[in-house]
């Protein structure tokens, strides 16, 4: 039986295997020597590699950043830890006008990878910002979130092999999910979704955090006949329309599922590819569920309340199959 392991020992297996055989790799941030990150996503490999490949930095994310273009730039493979991804706030020029252009201004890779911990978690408004949209809208910049270990231990290796500006997104509340993970050659392209639960009445967008409730609210949707296919995106720049479209086309009906407030966004931003794109094959209105347009609170039960919950995906498939009554039977009793 394979070893179970957490998405931060993923992300860990991941850096070491690439690391073992490119000695270009490096990996700069605060309280990564000792601690080994925030979330234990680099605990240990100082030890393996060290100092003068993973490096504590002063506690300026733009000079952390700055000197990760300028290493990338000069033919290394930098990875910068922001730890947190509010933290890039302080960093924006140098990400939104160095790093994602530098490219297009000069036809140099930038191979540089940003990681960060992202999502909602009990962290209150300051560290609890989903900012992959801002990202996501960025030409130049790829921007990964993924929900499982697997993913998040390929989608690494990808992008250290890759020539552009990766922002890798973990969310918190996933750090201690289990799975299994594949060997050194196992690696997930940017750009391909994955299908965790297939169906054919409506089909579930969906990343990080999110997924699991997609899967859980698609569970007691069963119960009702109601078959819901959940598409987890794990890369939100480039999305794989391909895929979506295919099972569109299949289901009928869309819900584009997000933490970040409903305003702008992937969620919107996808939302819009659909309709452009399948129009013709829909039966119901792509349907967005997000947060509140609120900053996240510190007390967990309004945390819990401003975020989506499976039950608020599972009423609003039950709503859109009631108004939108399609030609299956399945749609036609649902209480």
């Amino acid at each position: 039986m394979s070893e179970l392991v957490t998405v931060g020992q993923a992300f860990k297996q991941g850096v070491a295997e690439e690391m073992r055989t490119d000695d270009t790799i490096f990996v700069i941030g605060t309280d990564l020597v000792r601690r080994g990150g925030h979330f234990a996503q680099v605990k240990g490999l100082a030890d393996e590699f060290g100092l003068a490949r993973v490096r504590d930095a002063p506690i300026s994310e733009a000079a952390m950043v700055a000197a990760g273009v300028g290493a990338a730039l000069s033919g290394m493979r930098p990875i910068v830890d922001l730890n947190f991804i509010d933290f890039s706030l302080g960093a924006m020029d140098e990400i939104i006008n160095q790093a994602a252009k530098m490219r297009y201004m000069s036809g140099a890779p930038v191979p540089l990878v940003i990681r960060a911990s992202s999502g909602v978690a009990l962290y209150a408004s300051q560290h609890n910002n989903s900012l992959e949209g801002w990202f996501a809208e960025t030409p130049g910049l790829f921007v990964v979130a993924p929900s499982t270990p697997a993913d998040t231990k390929g989608l690494i290796k990808t992008a250290l092999r890759g020539e552009d500006p990766v922002i890798f997104l973990m969310h918190k509340r996933l750090s201690g999910t289990r799975g299994t993970v594949g060997g050194p050659d196992a690696v997930v392209p940017l750009g391909s979704a994955a299908i965790r639960r297939p169906g054919r009445h409506v089909t579930m967008l969906a990343w990080g955090a999110m997924v699991a409730k997609a899967v859980t609210a698609a569970d007691e949707l069963a119960v009702d006949g109601v078959e819901a296919e959940v598409i987890d995106l794990r890369t939100l720049f480039p999305v794989d329309l391909a895929t979506i479209e295919a099972s569109v086309r299949r289901t009928g009906r869309v819900l584009v599922l997000s933490e970040s407030p409903r305003v702008g966004g992937v969620a919107a931003q996808v939302a819009a590819q659909v309709q452009e794109s399948v129009f013709d094959w829909l039966d119901a209105p792509v349907h967005r569920i997000g947060a509140a347009h609120s900053p996240i609170p510190h007390n967990p039960t309004l945390i819990e309340a401003l975020i989506p919950q499976p039950a608020d995906i599972v009423s609003a498939v039950r709503t859109s199959m009631r108004r939108w009554p399609s030609t299956d039977p399945a749609s036609a009793d649902l209480g």
